[in-house]
């Protein structure tokens, strides 16, 4: 497999609705959950108010997108029924819009039909963590409204995965399977997919840190890049502490990738994100 080590080599726009944006310097994605019980105890916003504090708080750390999800993706975590996950999400989403129409906004959802009705209220991307493995309908869906969709690797669901982590090479596969959900993607049309490599989903300690060092053989798939390692278990059981202790962790591991090229990063803490992409920049100028 060719792989292509010049940051140009990479797609580095993405179009939403009528405006492109510029992939290279990285974006900032802060993660919105609006549950009462997501893996990261601080990020749990389960009312509207707590999650418009958030919002605020982020946006005053110059946040590029936001990213608002109604269900947890945790381990043995409760799906909802698509009722209660949109009564969570698109208030929010209308009112960042209304609010903020300057920042871009992802709904982190696997349901096709909470996508569009997302979509229909503001949101500029759809994030799937099941990348359309969960709902057959999602690449129909993505390509009659034409948003970019962040395809993300995973296996199973919450309740299985983690039983599912069962590679010859998991960079190697991670790309094989990516690479199918892409084309499929394209035949039907969809032009903007990001690519994440879904650490944390599917498999174990030592295959993730394989998959963040193999990152480089992603960029043969020709898409932007996201990475997503925010205080996720890849951090804290490595350095046996716990979510809560992991933001170094979680920044130097960011730093890493800001550094390879990564075209989005998902974090939990804009402000230090931030950070790292105006020290990063400021290195490679």
């Amino acid at each position: 497999m060719e792989v292509k080590d010049n940051k140009y080599d990479l797609i580095n726009w993405i179009k939403c609705q009528d405006k492109l944006h510029n992939l290279e310097s990285p974006l900032i994605m802060g993660v919105l959950n609006v549950t009462p019980d997501s893996f990261f105890t601080a990020s749990r916003k389960a009312s509207f108010e707590e999650a418009m504090t958030m919002v605020h708080k982020m946006v005053k750390a110059d946040v590029d997108i936001i990213d608002v999800g109604g269900v947890s993706t945790r381990s043995n975590a409760d799906l909802l029924s698509k009722e209660e996950e949109t009564r969570r999400v698109l208030p929010v989403i209308e009112a960042i819009r209304k609010l903020y129409p300057n920042v871009l906004v992802s709904i982190d959802t696997f349901r096709a039909d909470v996508a569009r009705q997302a979509v229909s209220v503001g949101a500029h991307i759809i994030n799937d963590v099941y990348g359309g493995s969960y709902d057959e309908n999602m690449f129909d869906t993505v390509a009659e409204l034409d948003v970019p969709y962040i395809l993300m690797h995973s296996r199973g669901t919450a309740a299985d995965m983690q039983s599912l982590c069962n590679y010859k090479d998991v960079v190697m596969d991670v790309c094989k399977e990516l690479s199918q959900s892409v084309q499929k993607l394209r035949s039907k049309g969809v032009k903007d997919i990001i690519i994440d490599p879904g650490f944390g989903f599917a498999k174990d300690l030592k295959q993730n840190y394989e998959l963040f060092e193999g990152m480089k053989y992603l960029k043969s798939l020709d898409c932007p890049l996201l990475i997503g390692i925010s205080r996720k278990s890849m951090i804290y059981n490595l350095l046996k502490t716990s979510s809560d202790e992991s933001l170094i962790g979680t920044t130097v591991l960011n730093t890493v990738a800001v550094g390879r090229n990564a075209s989005i990063v998902r974090v939990h803490d804009v402000k230090e994100a931030i950070e790292v992409r105006k020290l990063m920049t400021a290195l490679k100028n």
